[in-house]
């Protein structure tokens, strides 16, 4: 699905884009103008909905921002970056200081939404025309819908749900749905896509039956719905196609890509296009060059921009001997001392980098290794999926016995011995692995939050901070309509 979002397509999606909610938005009338097409004029064919399909994709790749803050928002990271105002809305979540004006949250509103009418599109006309196999186009448009949603109510809570497109004005009239609403949606969605899909994509990148089933486990687990986590994910686990590589080194560097272990993944390609008044419509993976290594001179590696650097306590949280140490941290002033290779220090800068995600060397670049790195986000991974089953077992007191052999299969990857704990010890075990296992990408601050130790966080405040503030526009907008998250 590399090939899947490229040049011909961005002007594809300027065309039937219904909501202005990207930064992108003025040229969509011009477009429109051009181009005439709208509901009437379009959905006459498979290749119509298959155009959408790539759409309702496409905004996955804006969720770099939502990966990045998801570490410099929690305790495994600071925001870093060239100095104290670099980034200033980045600097702010670091902090937890960040208000309802800031830019980088209401791009991540913005961006999430415009998603949900992307899928909503297709799916308010999912009727008008038939063909063999539509219900495969309907069931990854429901999975996206369900993702994006999924999104925007860990980062914001109470949302507006709509299941057709967004229209100019539903601001102020339809109310943010409470959270246990907009999680009822996201489970419909997805018990669609597990019965409509299957485990094999007809193209590599797109949702499958197990990317349905592990979201779905997850949604359940943010819930506290442990049995019904479980249930779900020990299924994928047991009926699924998926393992864990045997080299953990090997995930995430291009070779790694759509493996074994990958249930899904946002695909990234190194097309031309991208530029900083525009991040979303990068087509390769933002992050990477932000995470990057500042000033870098020597092999392997390439320059960044020097955020979301990796603090000494979530390195210190690796066990001796644990072989995933050095694939998820770099530590930068070893690496020069033994390659003669020499970098800049940045802001806050604590000697060490996201392994996982900085650029490499010989990454097929055609543009700015910046904007353009075409190193896919590993969104779920099977690792996750074995931690997630342990944790729901474990916490909804349901085998303890059975969370052991899960966790243990991710430890036995990593060199390490057996965890033989149970009960709360076994909790805390789990949530050990879930940080050391998944460190870089972007699950953390969620973690946290969602089993009610935010206040681990520097500068956290209890009953505030496990929500983001709408942003202030928003709630401009909505003329009355929707009232801001608590302590904003």
């Amino acid at each position: 699905m590399k090939n899947y979002l490229n040049k011909i397509t961005k002007t594809l999606l300027t065309m039937i884009i219904v909501m202005g909610t990207n930064s992108c938005s003025d040229s969509f009338l011009e477009e429109t103008d051009r181009y005439s097409i709208d509901s009437e004029t379009f959905f006459n064919s498979e290749d119509d909905y298959y155009k959408a399909l790539i759409g309702a994709y496409d905004m996955l790749q804006s969720t770099y921002v939502n990966v990045m803050l998801g570490e410099i928002a929690s305790d495994n990271t600071l925001c870093g970056g060239e100095s104290a105002t670099d980034v200033i809305g980045f600097q702010q979540i670091d902090d937890m200081i960040h208000s309802p004006v800031n830019s980088n949250l209401k791009d991540i509103w913005n961006w999430m939404f415009a998603g949900v009418n992307r899928a909503n599109f297709i799916l308010e006309f999912q009727d008008k025309t038939d063909f063999d196999g539509k219900e495969i186009i309907i069931g990854e448009a429901r999975f996206l819908r369900a993702y994006y949603y999924f999104e925007l109510v860990k980062w914001f809570g109470p949302v507006p749900l709509k299941e057709t497109r967004f229209s100019l004005g539903d601001e102020t009239i339809i109310p943010r749905s409470p959270v246990a609403d907009v999680y009822s949606l996201i489970e419909q969605d997805l018990l669609y896509a597990i019965n409509n899909l299957s485990y094999v994509a007809p193209q590599t990148g797109r949702a499958t039956k197990g990317s349905a089933q592990a979201l779905l486990g997850k949604a359940y687990l943010y819930q506290d719905k442990f049995s019904d986590a479980a249930a779900v994910l020990e299924s994928l686990i047991q009926n699924g196609p998926y393992d864990l590589v045997s080299d953990y080194d090997t995930i995430f560097e291009t070779e790694g890509e759509n493996g074994e272990e990958s249930v899904f993944e946002v695909q990234y390609t190194d097309a031309e296009g991208a530029g900083f008044g525009c991040l979303q419509c990068s087509e390769g993976n933002v992050a990477v060059g932000f995470n990057g290594i500042r000033n870098y001179s020597g092999p392997t590696f390439d320059s960044g921009f020097s955020f979301n650097v990796p603090t000494q306590e979530v390195v210190d949280e690796f066990e001796n001997g644990d072989i995933r140490k050095d694939v998820a941290i770099l530590d930068i002033d070893a690496w020069s001392a033994s390659n003669g290779a020499t970098f800049g220090t940045g802001y806050e800068h604590t000697g060490y980098y996201n392994r996982k995600y900085i650029a490499r060397q010989g990454d097929l670049n055609t543009g700015d290794q910046n904007l353009t790195n075409p190193n896919n986000y590993r969104a779920i991974r099977f690792a996750d999926v074995l931690l997630m089953a342990a944790e729901a077992l474990n916490r909804g007191s349901i085998d303890d016995t059975r969370a052991l052999i899960y966790l243990n299969r991710v430890r036995t990857r990593a060199q390490l011995d057996d965890v033989t704990n149970t009960g709360a010890n076994l909790t805390n075990d789990i949530a050990h692995e879930r940080r050391v296992e998944l460190v870089g990408e972007g699950h953390r601050f969620f973690d946290l939050v969602r089993t009610g130790k935010g206040s681990e966080i520097d500068g956290f405040s209890s009953n505030k901070n496990e929500l983001f503030p709408i942003p202030i526009e928003e709630i401009q907008f909505a003329n009355g309509n929707w009232s801001q998250n608590p302590g904003y």
